[in-house]
């Protein structure tokens, strides 16, 4: 039957007959199923609208969409101000050492401290002092590992002459004496032979010390004593004053000789921010706050260096927006890598030579925390130390980059 046929009954006609109500039930709905139905499609037109997002495409009833802007032909220009932070604080300055026209007997000194903005940041406030890296030497042959002995071995038994070694041949800018023997455990020398040993090491060399002890806060507070009243006038650093020695009641010992003697001391706490406030506000009460030097504990690559580096980061920022009980230069004690076992051990050909390892292990911890603001650093390997004084020294003299040399690089084309 075709389309006007008799009264239109069935067929097509009954279809058209429904339109109307299928219309006025599809305004109701969002969604038609069909089942059964199969569709035989000529051509097919979709109109997609180039307008806004959801406006009407032509020819639906809508208003003609609005024309697109021109294609760029050439890259768009802009330009970038660096925004410049300013901060409320600033670092202590610490001065390690003293020469004849100051009471001591250096060739020199050093000043640590003194930064106003986090570290290597921007080109605005550049840290007013290059960080500065101190060499280990130890009272007694001491087990190290090949890397480092190989290096020292003829004078391990002399601390004079390993200050010596290490002035003379590499250049250190200040020597850390550790007087590892006079733990009660170990050899447990008297205060008076570590003071000699200090003495041997200020008659060997004429850079700033730095004293450590080993670790017993009674036999510490002994030592530092005595120590600081052999050297008056020479501003040792004493390595360190620690929570232990407050509860053994030794500190007031410790900070007391210093600042009679005119000594500065390093404030050891272990990776906790309240922990260092304490300790400081404890010292305040016998120290003047330029004689403070912080240790926050640096932890081995592959044992929690990332933490570190977060305290570090988190204590120089809340010295900068002013904290008066964190404004402290940091120091750290790098050497820590090498208790890493994959620092030394012989591992699988994969790995390396622990001759290349162990350095490189030194350098990473070092070069990790010289980016959170580091100002102290004891290190042990020449090459590890090389690479961290040419990168502090790279990082302290930036320079704003040469726009002319630069500028052009995205033009630039690669011949294959």
């Amino acid at each position: 039957m075709e389309p006007g046929d008799g009264p239109r009954k069935g067929g097509i006609g009954a279809l058209l007959e429904l339109i109307p109500e299928l219309r006025e039930m599809l305004t109701r709905v969002k969604q038609v199923e069909l089942e059964q139905v199969s569709l035989d499609i000529g051509d097919l037109e979709l109109f997609i609208p180039l307008g806004a997002a959801g406006a009407p495409a032509p020819g639906c009833g809508a208003e003609t969409a609005a024309p697109l802007p021109p294609r760029p032909r050439e890259l768009i220009r802009e330009t970038f101000v660096p925004v410049r932070t300013e901060y409320p604080a600033r670092i202590r300055e610490v001065v390690l050492g003293a020469t004849k026209a100051e009471g001591g007997t250096r060739g020199k000194t050093v000043t640590i401290g003194g930064a106003a903005a986090p570290a290597y940041t921007g080109l605005e406030a550049p840290p007013p002092h290059p960080p500065v890296v101190a060499m280990d030497v130890f009272d007694y042959r001491v087990p190290l590992p090949k890397a480092l002995k190989r290096h020292v071995e003829d004078v391990l038994d002399d601390p004079g002459e390993w200050a010596k070694r290490l002035v003379n041949r590499y250049g250190a800018e200040m020597v850390t004496v550790h007087l590892l023997s006079t733990d009660p455990l170990i050899q447990d020398t008297s205060p008076a032979a570590a003071a000699g040993t200090v003495e041997t090491v200020l008659q060997a060399v004429d850079v700033p010390l730095i004293i450590g002890g080993c670790g017993d806060p009674k036999k510490d507070a002994a030592v530092f004593s005595e120590v600081a009243a052999m050297a008056e006038g020479e501003r040792l650093l004493l390595n360190s004053v620690t929570h232990e020695m407050a509860e053994a009641r030794t500190m007031e010992v410790v900070a007391r000789a210093a600042n009679a003697h005119g000594h500065r001391v390093i404030a050891f706490s272990p990776l906790e921010l309240n922990s260092a406030r304490e300790l400081n506000r404890r010292l305040y009460d016998y120290l003047p706050p330029e004689s403070i030097v912080m240790d926050l504990t640096t932890v081995a690559l592959g044992y929690g260096l990332e933490y570190s580096f977060t305290i570090h980061e988190r204590a120089r920022h809340d010295a900068l927006m002013g904290d008066p009980e964190l404004s402290h230069p940091t120091a750290s004690g790098c050497t820590n890598a090498w208790a890493a076992r994959e620092a030394w051990m012989q591992l699988a050909p994969a790995f390396g030579t622990p001759e290349i390892r162990g350095p490189l292990w030194e350098t990473v911890n070092a070069l990790i925390l010289l980016s959170a603001g580091v100002d102290l650093f004891m290190m042990m390997h020449p090459a590890a130390i090389r690479t961290v004084r040419e990168m502090a020294g790279q990082l302290h003299h930036l320079t704003a980059p040469d726009a002319g040399r630069y500028g052009g690089w995205t033009t630039l084309q690669i011949q294959g």
